[in-house]
């Protein structure tokens, strides 16, 4: 709801300010290419957002996401150890990293959406550890393909759109191991 203020906010004010200043053609065309903008680059990233959910849909069924699962089983069996013994619970957080791996944040919520349910089943009413670890990990997540931001420059003319992956590469991991560092420390400062 406070979103939906600010942006109606940030809208109403441009206009207000361009009818002012005398630019009420401008303001008009501006709102109308942005329009089409907008729906430009949401069919452009709702493309490669098809293709990716299909690639894993494919590794699902191929069993590389079973592979994948287990190759992440021992890391994501320490961050997680109070959800180590429930093999659904730790395939939906296993399934939620892959997504984020592949920079499927769209495909990645429904199946983090889903872990938390199964770790808030386990403590109801209070965020657990490992809940909480779950929602910095997803929020932070270690990108290995950006696809919605290569979708994105793409879209937009750019002649190598995966050419930011050291950024993000770094950025992420940073981002990430922040975020288990401060998760960490927590759970043991408010624990006792």
């Amino acid at each position: 709801m406070t979103m939906t203020v600010i942006w109606t906010g940030m809208v109403v004010l441009s206009i207000l300010c361009g009818l002012a200043a005398g630019r009420g053609p401008e303001v008009a065309a501006a709102a109308v290419e942005g329009a089409a903008a907008a729906v430009e680059l949401a069919l452009s990233i709702a493309g490669m957002l098809c293709l990716w959910t299909g690639v894993m849909e494919v590794m699902r069924q191929s069993g590389l996401a079973d592979l994948l699962s287990r190759l992440l089983g021992p890391v994501l069996r320490r961050l997680f150890p109070q959800a180590a013994q429930d093999r659904d619970t730790m395939d939906s957080i296993s399934a939620n990293v892959s997504a984020n791996l592949l920079g499927l944040g769209s495909a990645a919520t429904p199946l983090g959406l889903e872990a938390a349910r199964r770790l808030a089943a386990k403590s109801p009413g209070v965020a657990s550890d490992a809940l909480c670890m779950l929602v910095v990990c997803n929020t932070a997540s270690i990108q290995l393909i950006p696809t919605t931001v290569a979708s994105v420059r793409a879209a937009e003319g750019c002649a190598a759109p995966f050419d930011i992956l050291p950024a993000v590469w770094l950025a992420s991991a940073l981002s990430v191991g922040v975020g288990i560092a401060a998760c960490k420390i927590f759970s043991r400062v408010w624990r006792d």
